[in-house]
């Protein structure tokens, strides 16, 4: 019996949508689900003591960073993640792929994984941030300095075998293939675990587009070779294989195809892409994918587009925006989002969302985190992320139970003919 396992409960007639139980070594994860981004093992400003009251039911780890600090070794050591962090739910490790494109492809240059891209720094990558992430997910490690990138040129190189890369860190010389990512993966324990792939530039044609997704298929026929022959690991963890193709749906129905063929235990979508390229296709993409195995959004978990991957058939979805955005004070409510730090909200004692059922709505206003961020307490970007979290969390549960009650159209136009979605 494959460790990783889904349960489909209910099915929305003329629709993809669906809300299921995902069953892993950790526990359960009734979905749809909002998956929470630990990229160190850790989701910034939240303990993992508070996950269970934010509603947390599953996070992804990044293989690249652990890999970097402490070490997949000291991390084993450890017990596995789960020991190591002190959260004993479902964990992903996302497999490392996209420092290809943010360090390759994307390094030094104003372009990141989306074609409609962030506001960036002078050089290349996003600036908001210490976990420095692209507005649909995947980290985009910094650079490590002006002369190291000078020096190596590019900061990481990708051939047919794998990529050889140059830490962030302090510029020492590392190799990861796919087989070496599962490696990695493997002693990390994560319950899912992800195939190599290759993450493009948002930029880049039709030709190397699918340059890349073929190579991505064959790295993901290795991926899922080294983790069969794992007779332990093969026990204890489910692999995803990822659907790449870029912003080309032709490409992106030719990779869902491929990896269909392929004894995945789920599959991700994944790469780079515009938001309404890859949204507006979900649908056809995820009809070529089994419909018993689940399915995961990566990078994407803004409510709007939750409504859409949801209505597609996705089950899972993961965003670094509820942390992100909290550390500079943008909030999430049923209006939309706004800057608590602004002057409007100095004398404001109403909860960030009245409407919320977190515990920093319970006890704190608007007034007061305002007063924090204004005099740059710590106590300010924790409480703001941990109500951020806990918004996306409630509302996916709220879209889980509009499903199982037949009325998940009338949900959705309800919240969102009140929320305002911001460009």
């Amino acid at each position: 019996m494959r460790p990783i396992s889904l349960t489909i409960e209910k099915e929305l007639p003329g629709s993809l949508a669906r809300a299921g139980v995902l069953r892993t070594p950790h526990g359960e994860v009734k979905t749809p689900c909002f998956v929470a981004v630990g990229t160190k093992a850790t989701v910034k400003g939240v303990s993992p003591a508070d996950f269970k009251e934010l509603g947390v039911q599953c996070m992804i780890a990044n293989t690249y960073h652990l890999y970097l600090s402490p070490g997949e070794n000291l991390v084993e050591k450890a017990g596995g993640i789960h020991e190591f962090m002190g959260w004993r739910g479902p964990i992903m490790t996302d497999s490392g792929g996209f420092q290809v494109f943010s360090l390759g492809e994307g390094y030094g240059k104003k372009i990141s994984k989306l074609s409609k891209r962030e506001s960036l720094g002078q050089n290349g990558l996003a600036e908001q941030s210490e976990e420095n992430r692209g507005p649909f997910g995947r980290e985009i490690p910094a650079a490590y300095s002006e002369e190291l990138a000078t020096s190596h040129g590019k900061l990481a190189i990708v051939d047919e075998d794998g990529v050889s890369f140059t830490s962030h860190v302090n510029g020492s010389l590392h190799r990861f293939t796919p087989e070496r990512s599962i490696e990695i993966q493997h002693k990390l324990g994560a319950d899912i675990i992800y195939a190599f792939d290759e993450c493009t530039s948002p930029a880049a044609d039709w030709d190397y587009q699918k340059e890349a997704m073929e190579r991505t298929h064959r790295w993901a026929d290795r991926s899922l070779k080294a983790h069969r022959q794992n007779i332990e690991a093969n026990e204890r963890q489910g692999i995803y294989g990822i659907v790449q193709g870029g912003r080309f749906a032709d490409l992106r129905i030719d990779s869902a195809k491929t990896l269909a063929d392929m004894d995945f235990d789920g599959y991700g979508i994944g790469g780079s892409f515009s938001k309404d390229d890859i949204l507006g296709i979900l649908d056809t993409v995820n009809r070529q994918l089994p419909k018993e195995k689940p399915r995961h959004l990566l990078g994407i978990g803004e409510p709007e587009d939750i409504f859409i991957g949801v209505a597609a058939g996705i089950d899972t979805f993961d965003c670094v925006l509820p942390t992100r955005n909290g550390r500079t004070g943008g909030v999430y409510s049923h209006d939309g989002k706004y800057l608590v730090e602004n002057a409007e909200y100095k004398e404001d004692f109403t909860p960030l969302d009245p409407e919320c059922d977190c515990l920093v709505c319970a006890q704190f206003t608007r007034a007061y985190i305002h007063h924090l961020f204004r005099t740059k307490e710590m106590l300010a970007p924790m409480l703001v992320s941990q109500h951020n979290i806990r918004f996306l969390t409630h509302l996916v549960e709220q879209i889980r139970q509009s499903i199982l009650d037949d009325r998940f159209d009338e949900f959705r136009d309800a919240f969102m003919a009140r929320y305002k979605v911001q460009d």
